[in-house]
This record gives C-alpha cells, structure tokens and sequence, in this order.
C-alpha cells in the first residue's frame, strides 16, 4: 500500500505513481490492504490520473501458519504471507476487461504474481521493481544474531528466500534495481538484461526546509520503521556501543528516536538525554526540529529512502558504510560514514565541540539530491525501462 507515505517502500511507490500521473500517464495502483494498515479506497483521490484498487488480505505473523511453512512450504514464509487468491483474481479481472501498457510489480515479496499476469497476457511487459535483494539482508540478520535458534532460522529464510529470487526474479521482462550493487547482485542471481539501476527519488516540493523550524543545537536524531528489523538492529548497536561513551564525554548530547511501529521496550526505554517519540506524522519536520541525523544500518539492501530525504533538507547525516550504500556521497562532503564504535564517538565529539563544520556538509548533501534524486529524473528512468521492456516481450510467444 503506497500510502501514507511514511515508510520507505510506501515513499517509493507513492511517488513513482504520483510522478507518472504528473507526466501525463494513468496509472492504476492494485494494492494489498493489510488490516494493521488499512486504508480506503479514496486516499489516492488526490493524485489526479492515479486509481487506487485494493484487496483486503490479513498478512499478520501467525506462529501456526510459519510452523506449517517450516514443514511443508514451496515458498519462503515471508512469500507466502502475500500469495492471496482473491489479489490473484482481481489481478486477472483487471487484465480481462482492462488495457494496459506495463505492470510493474513492487518487491519479491509480491513477485509470485509474475506467472499470473503473464499467464493471462505474455505479450504484455511486466516490470520488476526491486527494492532489496531479499536473501541478502536474512543472510545477514542470520549472522549477527547471537540465538542459536534464531539463527537457524533466520539462515532457513535466507535460503528460501535466495531459492525464490532464482527461480521468480529471472521472469520479468526487465528489473528496476534501486542501487548499482543491487544490480550487481540481481545480475548473479541469474535476471537477464535489462537490469536497469533506477534511484528511488525524493519529491522535492514536499521536502522545502520551513525557515520557522530552527534544529535544536547538539541533538542528534534517527527516524525509520521501527518494525523493521535491521533499523532496530543498528539501533540497539549505537545505543550499546556507542551512546555510553558518548554520553559519559558530551553530558548535554540528546538522541530522538522517531518511527512507525516501535516496539514497547523502546518506548519504556530509560537512559538519560534519550527521547523515543514514536509514530511521527510529519518526518519533515521532526528532522527539522534535530540537528545530526544518524543511520547506524548493520544490515539490509536497497536505498535508505530516509536518507534521501534527509539530504534534501541539507541535514549532516552520520552513517554506517552499509547504510549510504547505493547512494552517490562523499564521506567528510556530503555525509559522515564510519563503522567502528570509536569513530563514531569521535565524530559525535567534533560535532558537540563545533569541529564538525556539519552546516557545510548538510548543503552539500541537499545540492547532491537536487541534482541526482529529483523524482522527475527517476521517472524518466523508469518510463525509458518500460520501452525496453515493451521491446523484450513483443518477443515472447503467443499463449
């Protein structure tokens, strides 16, 4: 569901339907309606040329249901939460009484419906947006963990998930990665050419700095969906190992922590000069309102949508390697990037002392965004993908 914009893969998919319909394309926007996010039919209405159609499935973790895929399941359990009958049938109701040009389909969790459509029209190009490769963050979950059991299972899920992704991701008529190292890796895994590398973009009209919201000085701030197991990662590895010394060296330092779905023990969290503030309505404005963005991402893939955003209102952002990767910066330019504990706290200690010069390598980072990330740009990306993929699947044969 690409709305409310306020996660990651929400963000890059409202803007990519919203920058289609503004260059003049209608896009219809068939959409999973989960009941932790539900949402009506209408919350697209204001996106002219843009139809919202959504099928109610419960894809709620069941212990039950995840025990039953250990056992007997084809697909990866994270799959298998998203195949519904009812998604499938208004799929093919759309593609027997409608027209359309391409589909696109977000993410390998949703991947499975690539034989669907091709089933119902082979000639009809269908596009592959990749948000993650998959596997790769379960792998790396798997080996940060310190449960044997969790482990286990984490390993399980990435090697369901590596299996899926060989098997599924090589059917589309061409892929969309959001970073140049995830097409590397969608190249190993097998997809044929093209394996395009399309940036998620920001809207840069709806990320204006508000020259009424001043950052409150030596604060630093993190903001991302907590739900998400590689942002609660890198969290707890920056409050375990870093915020200590930081803390103990820079008593009046603050941390605000931001984002959808945090968990209880966060909220009840107790250490001094740490703030949880929750579901934030407007990140633009809790960014606003903080100084330093921090990203400490041990694990994942893709692009850091947060991130993004962040530069384009010229905030410093202190990250880990992993966590600016596939984004086009230059450490001590436009961002900060550092993987040990102790770099991070000295980082922290130019800033609490003014050596930082974070002012200067904030407007760096809002100028490498205006010239890179402008969604206009992304959607020109997108729309010469769909000519090539048009080309690839006028080759397929007739069913």
């Amino acid at each position: 569901m690409p709305f409310p914009p306020h996660d990651g893969g929400a963000i890059a998919m409202y803007d990519v339907a919203a920058g289609l319909a503004a260059a003049g394309h209608r896009v219809t926007v068939l959409a999973i309606n989960t009941p932790k996010h539900f949402q009506s039919e209408a919350v697209l209405s204001h996106l002219p040329g843009v139809r919202l159609v959504t099928v109610p499935v419960d894809t709620s973790l069941s212990p039950v249901k995840a025990l039953k895929n250990l056992l007997v399941g084809t697909v990866p359990y994270n799959v298998e939460r998203f195949i519904s009958p009812a998604v499938e049938a208004r799929l093919v109701e759309l593609l027997r009484t409608e027209q359309f040009d391409v589909v696109q389909v977000e993410g390998t969790f949703v991947a499975w419906y690539v034989d669907v459509i091709k089933r119902e029209n082979p000639k009809l190009p269908v596009v592959l947006r990749a948000h993650n490769v998959e596997y790769t963050i379960w792998q790396m979950l798997a080996e940060g963990e310190a449960n044997p059991l969790k482990r286990l299972y984490l390993r399980h899920l990435a090697r369901g998930l590596k299996k899926f992704e060989e098997d599924f991701l090589p059917r589309f008529d061409a892929v969309a990665a959001i970073t140049e190292p995830d097409q590397r890796r969608l190249r190993a895994l097998g997809c044929p050419e093209p394996v395009v590398f399309v940036p998620a973009g920001v809207d840069l009209t709806r990320f204006q700095r508000n020259p009424a919201l001043q950052a409150k000085p030596r604060t630093l701030f993190m903001i991302g969906s907590l739900n998400w197991l590689p942002n609660l990662e890198g969290l707890d590895w920056f409050l375990t190992n870093v915020w200590p010394q930081a803390h103990e060296q820079l008593p009046e330092l603050e941390l605000h922590i931001a984002g959808k779905d945090t968990p209880a023990r966060l909220h009840s969290l107790s250490k001094r000069n740490v703030v949880v503030h929750g579901f934030v309505e407007s990140a633009a404005e809790f960014m606003q309102q903080y100084d330093v963005m921090i990203v400490p991402l041990l694990s994942g893939g893709g692009m850091r949508i947060k991130i993004i955003e962040g530069m384009a209102l010229g905030k410093c952002i202190i990250s880990t390697g992993l966590g600016s990767e596939g984004i086009f910066v230059r450490n001590g330019f436009d961002i900060v990037l550092g993987d040990e504990p102790s770099a991070w706290v000295e980082f922290l200690r130019r800033y609490y002392h003014g050596e930082l010069d974070q002012q200067a390598i904030g407007q760096e980072a809002a100028r490498t965004i205006a010239r890179l990330y402008d969604n206009r740009r992304v959607i020109e990306g997108f729309l010469d993908l769909y000519s090539i993929a048009q080309s690839r699947a006028q080759l397929a044969p007739r069913a």
